[in-house]
């Protein structure tokens, strides 16, 4: 998709006919008229393998089996935020308290949604297992990281039921998201939903593939806490050889990795999150936009320090943003860096790959 497209609404009228360009770099371009294409096929027998492993950034379910057939070797983010907002639509705490909602249409509206369900909250423990596990099941046995819900307020507060149970904050990328949510009394009831659709697709569904992943873990001691709450809900970390990672995207995850290591079984690099609080800026204002880029040297060497203190204590570390599917030299850097896999968007694992190696044969 191309966003922020300014003036777009007023040149553009309904029935023009357009291009529209994510092929050519970071700026995606639209152009007038219907303009000619080439479709170039890579022949996927002529595909070298590579050291370094190769995940896919998969959100929704129903891809999820097509997307395996592309090489790969297993899924470096399953995102559940697609599958709650296009599949569950509805605010889990609306689901757990739904007598207490006090809008009459929001209230009829998820009585209808879940009228197979005389336990509503069932609904979104079913729903959200099913989507995670096909997911899971269309590349097992390979490993499906799963990284637990990360809407920020404003975007819970747009399910159904969500204006209610969430808060108005001024800077929702910097609040009330991630792990500081998992052990809150405002939303734990929530997150043990999640827990449950997750114990039943590892236990249930045999679907031990799965890794679980806490994002926008700010301190040790919040992953400690957000652990014990997981446990209570039946996933202790361990059992049924179950993994639990965490979102290397704040500063913090990268001073203190060592500490972190002593609590999770890995780190996944979240270069957009790394890259706006290494830098300093809102990644949703396009005032600032221009400033953003992942290749920034405080930001490598930021990635630097987090491999080199994950790979001093034996931990597993990926990268799943967005850089190495926009930047064949980033890749390149991460490679020479040592990172264990490098998780893409579907469109930009082959061209990778063919980097990768090339990177590999050198070193």
């Amino acid at each position: 998709a191309i966003v922020g497209c300014g003036n777009a609404t007023q040149v553009l009228k309904n029935g023009q006919e357009i291009t529209i360009s994510c092929a050519e770099g970071e700026e995606g371009r639209v152009y007038a008229g219907l303009l000619p294409f080439e479709v170039q096929e890579v022949p996927l027998e002529d595909l070298p393998r590579t050291r370094t492993q190769i995940l896919m950034n998969v959100g929704n379910p129903s891809e999820a089996f097509s997307l395996s057939a592309i090489p790969n070797d297993g899924v470096g983010l399953a995102r559940t935020e697609f599958i709650i907002a296009n599949h569950i639509q509805t605010h889990p705490m609306a689901l757990i308290h739904h007598d207490e909602i006090n809008d009459d249409f929001v209230k009829a509206k998820i009585s209808e949604i879940t009228a197979l369900y005389d336990d509503k909250p069932q609904y979104f423990v079913e729903k959200l297992a099913q989507g995670i596990g096909r997911i899971a099941a269309a590349f097992y046995p390979k490993p499906v990281i799963v990284r637990m819900s990360d809407f920020k307020s404003n975007e819970y507060a747009n399910l159904l039921g969500g204006r209610q149970f969430e808060p108005e904050e001024e800077n929702p990328m910097l609040g009330w998201r991630g792990a500081a949510r998992y052990y809150d009394e405002g939303y734990k009831e929530a997150f043990a939903l999640e827990c449950h659709a997750l114990k039943r697709v590892r236990d249930e569904m045999g679907l031990t593939n799965v890794i679980a992943m806490i994002p926008f873990c700010r301190t040790p001691d919040e992953g400690r806490l957000v652990l014990a709450e997981m446990a209570k809900n039946g996933l202790k970390q361990g059992v049924n050889d179950l993994q639990v990672y965490v979102m290397c995207e704040l500063p913090n995850n990268v001073i203190l990795a060592e500490d972190f290591a002593e609590v999770f079984d890995g780190f996944s690099i979240g270069s957009n999150d790394l890259t706006q609080l290494t830098l300093g800026l809102d990644r949703d204002s396009g005032l600032v936009a221009r400033l953003f880029d992942e290749r920034s040297e405080g930001v490598k060497r930021m990635v630097k320090f987090a491999i080199a203190a994950a790979k001093k204590h034996n931990r597993k570390i990926g990268i799943c943003g967005q850089a190495p599917s926009d930047y064949p030299e980033f890749a390149q850097f991460l490679v020479e860096q040592g990172i264990d896999s490098i998780s893409l968007n579907p469109d930009s694992v082959l061209k990778t790959m063919v980097e990768v190696a090339k990177v590999e044969g050198r070193s």
